[in-house]
């Protein structure tokens, strides 16, 4: 009994001191493994999980910038040659960084005040920041109802106040929220209260009106009933009114990326454009040829601290026209290429390394990421992993016209991740520029992509016409000539079997 009670107490000892010392080796393979906290969405709608496209290089706090006063609510960011502009608005200063490389940030200068200008001279709750090409710099001072403009050794130029547009509530208090300057100087300004798109002032300071403001949606019945309804009750509906918008970037070619928070209806199914593309007029020029909406995360509840669907808070695009959209609802990252596919979806809300509790602004260096959290006090450094170099390298490939070497970095990324979407699409364009027609339409049949198999099996039709025309005009002349070479015949046979010289005495 006793031999017996020993050895089921060995056999237990094995198999918790087995359990204890796989623990740390599965630990270390998911960490150092292929797969990390990176997915997508296939054609189906199903998450697929993927090789990480980025990983984090280096968390930067308030102690790790070395700064003698925490950062305290930070909510904008901004990236202008190795400077790294962020707005410490619980502080009431702009810190400017130094990026040494993604692992060092040293702090240049702190920017709490300026020379010159006729009002006061100090900084009230900054909001955002933005550096024009010639250096200077503007800033989003919310709590002094203005946009300033100084010079980069911080002299004041000027500053853009309250629009003067009779539509604005003359009580309006103006708090510019977010900016975007382009190249000559032009201000796109993002105010709170203000819903009739982004405030434009020209490079003399004038107001020169909204551009981009989003749709209206609204139910007809809805409309009727609001119509007939007391004020009482109009005032509890919501306003036909359109959307403010969250955050705006300036691409590298003029055009503006905007983002705004969405709603759902009735049927928890999303309303609106949760990013746009503006151009100079104002329109929406976003290319939307993916499977799926650029909403985020499609699938969205309660749970977790948070519900609904994402809220874009910021955005920001490479010169590759990835751009990267961030979620401030569930801390995640939603990047997607010029197509509107989804190239990436990471992050989460927690403490560690990679997540964030109250993201607020996103930039990039080259195809660094950094990331502004403002209840964390941080910013962290993405750095892209060899997977989503791989990856980088097929989209600018293309880009260039390297069409075959495109395919082969493609081929790359799908001998890593053969659920990856994205990489059977790339290589079957590649191949489509290559005029390899056949072979890209298997690509597009295998992920469901009709629009570009329709243009494969277009010019696969074309191609082969071509190579086979020959045969194809001697099957026709056949066609043609056979039934009219027997039709022939058959004349000819008639007329011999009714000739005279052919009939017979007997026959007569």
């Amino acid at each position: 009994m006793h031999k017996k009670n020993f050895i089921i107490k060995t056999g237990i000892a094995l198999i918790v001191a087995a359990t204890v010392l796989l623990q740390p080796v599965t630990a270390q393979a998911k960490s150092d493994g292929e797969y990390g906290y990176t997915y997508n969405y296939d054609w189906w709608g199903d998450v697929q999980e993927s090789p990480d496209l980025y990983t984090v290089c280096k968390v930067f706090t308030s102690s790790e910038l070395g700064l003698d006063l925490k950062l305290k609510n930070p909510q904008g960011l901004f990236v202008y040659g190795t400077s790294i502009y962020v707005c410490d608005s619980g502080n009431n200063r702009i810190i400017e960084l130094d990026r040494k490389s993604p692992e060092k940030l040293e702090v240049k200068r702190i920017i709490d005040s300026f020379s010159g200008g006729t009002g006061t001279n100090t900084l009230n709750n900054p909001t955002d920041v933005a550096v024009s090409e010639k250096g200077n710099i503007f800033i989003a001072d919310q709590g002094n109802a203005r946009v300033l403009k100084l010079d980069k050794d911080l002299n004041y130029i000027m500053e853009f106040t309250k629009p003067d547009d009779s539509t604005l509530d003359p009580a309006l208090v103006f708090q510019p929220n977010k900016l975007a300057i382009d190249t000559a100087e032009r201000v796109y300004c993002i105010a709170i209260g203000i819903n009739k798109g982004l405030v434009k002032y020209e490079n003399d300071g004038t107001f020169s009106g909204f551009v981009g403001a989003t749709k209206v949606t609204f139910k007809f019945a809805d409309y009727i009933w609001k119509k007939l309804a007391s004020q009482e009750q109009r005032a509890k509906m919501e306003s036909f009114v359109p959307t403010e918008y969250e955050n705006i970037y300036m691409d590298y070619e003029g055009f503006i990326y905007a983002t705004a928070a969405i709603r759902t209806n009735e049927d928890n199914k999303v309303d609106g454009d949760a990013v746009r593309k503006l151009n100079l007029l104002g329109s929406d020029i976003l290319v939307r040829n993916g499977d799926w909406k650029i909403i985020g995360d499609l699938y969205f509840g309660s749970g977790g601290g948070y519900e609904g669907p994402s809220i874009f808070t910021d955005v920001t695009c490479m010169d590759n026209d990835i751009y990267v959209c961030l979620d401030r609802n569930r801390g995640r990252l939603f990047g997607y290429d010029d197509q509107g596919r989804m190239v990436f979806a990471f992050g989460g809300n927690g403490n560690m390394d990679g997540y964030f509790r109250r993201p607020s602004a996103i930039e990039h260096y080259g195809h660094e990421l950094y990331v502004l959290d403002s209840l964390d006090c941080s910013i962290t450094a993405f750095v892209p992993t060899e997977f989503g170099n791989t990856v980088y390298n097929a989209i600018e490939d293309f880009d260039k016209g390297n069409y075959e070497k495109s395919g082969e970095e493609w081929q790359k990324v799908m001998d890593q991740n053969g659920n990856y979407d994205l990489a059977y699409i790339g290589l079957g364009r590649a191949l489509l520029r290559q005029e390899r027609y056949k072979e890209a339409m298997n690509y597009f049949e295998l992920k469901y992509d009709a629009e570009n198999y329709s243009k494969a099996y277009k010019q696969y039709r074309k191609q082969w016409v071509e190579e086979h025309i020959g045969w194809i005009v001697l099957v026709v002349v056949l066609l043609f000539l056979i039934p009219l070479g027997r039709g022939r015949i058959k004349s000819i046979k008639h007329e011999i079997d009714t000739a005279d010289i052919f009939i017979t005495g007997k026959d007569r």
